[in-house]
């Protein structure tokens, strides 16, 4: 039964694309697939709508990808004058970190064991230690935070220095947020101005 289905969709596909091919010329088919990998701007801040309103941001501000992936959808946004990047995940039913781990007192480690799950061989974050707590305003609420220094291993960046929070949305979802940048580049203002506009 599986092997009628997978032969049935292989038929479907091949007749939507002998009808694109024949209805469409290269130029729009060429279009296309560039509007899937390389969205507009416009769909890319459609995107961003699940995560949250951006439409306040401050025109410093460049939303630059939004995307949903395996369960999560995350926006990233840039700084344009100083480069640094501002991260929101929307996590959905799934706990990665809460508010409560970044109120802790033992939040360091409680990151660490939430980042060795998402390790990547190419890009593995080391030498993670948090510096200091606070808290920010953003999707309405006051949100505590970490600030932190790390490395990025097998990348030729040094290291990097920015926060980590987490915020409860309105329908019980954690998003995770994160502000960083290189070296001593990291600034708490930025990230501020940012994350306050975001609701």
């Amino acid at each position: 039964m599986g092997c009628l289905r997978n032969v049935t969709r292989a038929i479907f596909l091949t007749i939507v694309i002998v009808g694109l091919v024949t209805f469409c010329n290269r130029s729009q088919i060429r279009e296309s697939v560039k509007n899937v990998i390389h969205p507009t701007h416009d769909v890319i801040l459609e995107r961003a709508q699940k995560v949250g309103d951006f439409s306040k941001i401050n025109s410093e501000f460049e939303i630059e990808k939004a995307a949903g992936l395996m369960g999560y959808n995350a926006v990233v946004a840039e700084h344009k004058a100083s480069g640094q990047k501002m991260v929101i995940v929307d996590t959905a039913k799934k706990r990665i970190l809460t508010p409560a781990d970044i109120k802790a007192p033992n939040a360091e480690e409680r990151i660490k064991n939430a980042i060795s799950k998402f390790k990547y061989q190419s890009a593995a974050i080391e030498e993670f230690k948090v510096t200091e707590k606070g808290s920010m305003r953003t999707y309405g609420k006051n949100v505590p935070y970490v600030r932190f220094t790390a490395r990025i291993k097998k990348l030729p960046v040094g290291e990097i220095s920015g926060i980590i929070s987490v915020v409860e949305d309105k329908s019980g979802d954690d998003r995770i947020l994160v502000s960083a940048n290189y070296g001593g580049k990291y600034s708490q203002l930025i990230s501020n101005e940012f994350f306050k506009a975001v609701k």
